[in-house]
């Protein structure tokens, strides 16, 4: 008896052939509840996506990461490119939570938000489906010679794939040189903004590359998260999973009427799957928890008149008649860790001042000699000021030091006093000391210097003065 096509090899992935050369998919469309719920989140994110570029909060976009200015605002919050903390925070905080996740719902990330599923999924099938037919038609024009029809269904599918890939591109674009601006800069030659156009032509290769025809493979492959999930999961984790003990033994496989489970061997889990596999055979890494099998093998026991759920959202305790353990130690674990980067995240936040400064040395030399006609010999110390300013009033500055050094000659210039410095703006300060040389100690010195308003003291900042030895 010949053996059904698909039922997959016991030691190669269902994407590879003897010779481990790839096996293309051609997933089955599926209806059912679960993928309405999917397509429901999938467009949700896509319009989250484009539309939060062209909202603004305050002056700013909500969420811009302007990196030629290192600076970056996310929802009304406005950061510098030198507050590492924020950025480890945020990413230590995010692999808590993407583990946090995954101990209870499983690979829900991977099914229901991964750019790579909710794109494909709404919009290149989708562009796929509309050139080529569905899935029996699409294999069999790709199995045919090459005609006139091939290149003409085959050119307009990548020419849609392209226009698909450059509108996503340009949109993430939009994150990083803001939408408004990105809308006047797309208007213009390529050659006036040529590293905009190069950044857009590659990161629009890499998604018609990985949309259009690695798909699978990147989830299989190159994806690190399928290896970590070991190592998040338990045996109480949500897992999309067959239930054995009221599938088996299979239709084609039990030995009479009274011996056979409910599954019916039809294959439709495995044909509908995006990545190839028999779900039948337990959680695999491959598996990315779509639903897509719980939606065919529902419709399927809808039809043969039993129970659905055969295929379902379950924990391997529950199949095994144990009762599922949501509290259970790594959950502590994972929801101490991210409650301690969110107690660290909001004392940071907390005590962030809306201006920083940072003292640079603006000469290769460390101080100068400079001598005026009939005035005594002064040195200089030439400072660069970068001031950092998250606030939402507009400041006019000006920089101090105690009454006690200016009377032993220390002097501060600056091109301009007071210093004018926009709302959420960083400026360059160019500040001189001048000081006789007997203002030092062997050479040097630490003096504090105030950056105030009219009213108050802002900052308050430690620099070294240096000079001959005497």
């Amino acid at each position: 008896m010949k053996q059904n096509p698909n039922e997959l090899h016991a030691e190669r992935l269902g994407t590879t052939d003897d010779d481990g050369s790839r096996i293309y998919l051609y997933p089955e469309e599926v209806h059912g509840k679960w993928k309405f719920r999917r397509r429901t989140v999938y467009w949700g994110l896509i319009l989250f996506y484009l539309v939060v570029p062209w909202i603004n909060i305050g002056e700013h976009q909500a969420v811009l990461f302007d990196i030629p200015n290192r600076e970056f605002f996310i929802f009304g919050l406005h950061f510098w490119a030198h507050e590492i903390p924020y950025f480890f925070l945020f990413l230590v905080g995010f692999i808590f939570s993407i583990a946090f996740i995954t101990a209870i719902w499983g690979r829900v990330w991977c099914g229901w938000a991964c750019p790579q599923t909710v794109f494909i999924d709404t919009i290149y099938r989708s562009i796929e489906t509309l050139v080529e037919g569905k899935p029996r038609q699409r294999k069999r024009l790709d199995e045919s010679p090459w005609n006139f029809e091939k290149i003409g269904k085959r050119s307009l599918k990548w020419l849609l794939y392209l226009a698909a890939s450059l509108f996503i591109s340009h949109s993430v674009l939009g994150y990083f040189l803001g939408a408004r601006n990105l809308f006047s800069i797309v208007t213009q030659a390529p050659i006036e903004h040529w590293e905009a156009f190069l950044a857009t032509m590659i990161f629009t290769g890499i998604i018609l590359f990985d949309f259009g025809w690695f798909r699978e493979q990147f989830c299989i492959i190159a994806c690190p998260y399928g290896r970590f999930q070991s190592v998040f999961m338990d045996k109480n984790s949500m897992v999309v999973a067959y239930d054995a003990n009221r599938g088996e033994p299979r239709r084609t496989v039990a030995k009479s009427r009274d011996e056979e489970g409910d599954c019916v061997n039809c294959y439709q889990c495995v044909k509908v799957c995006p990545t190839g596999i028999d779900i039948r055979r337990g959680t695999q890494m491959e598996c990315i928890a779509c639903t897509m099998c719980i939606d065919a093998c529902d419709d399927i026991m809808e039809r043969v008149k039993k129970p659905k759920g055969l295929i379902r959202y379950a924990t391997e305790s529950e199949l095994e008649g144990e009762k599922t353990k949501i509290l259970r130690p790594r959950i502590f674990v994972y929801l101490g860790l991210i409650a301690a980067v969110l107690i660290s995240s909001s004392v940071l936040l907390w005590n962030k001042d809306s201006l920083r400064a940072m003292f640079l040395r603006g000469n290769r030399n460390p101080y100068q000699l400079i001598q005026t006609q009939g005035a005594p010999e002064l040195v200089v110390n030439h400072y660069k000021v970068e001031l950092f300013y998250s606030g939402k009033e507009n400041l006019e500055l000006r920089f101090d030091v105690k009454d006690e050094l200016r009377e032993k000659g220390l002097k501060l210039v600056t091109p301009m006093t007071p210093f004018k410095l926009k709302a959420s703006r960083k400026k360059v300060a160019n500040l001189f000391f001048k000081f006789p040389p007997s203002f030092l100690k062997e050479g040097l010195m630490n003096v504090e210097v105030e950056i105030k308003t009219k009213d108050e003291t802002l900052v308050t900042k430690e620099v070294m003065l240096v000079g001959p030895i005497e």
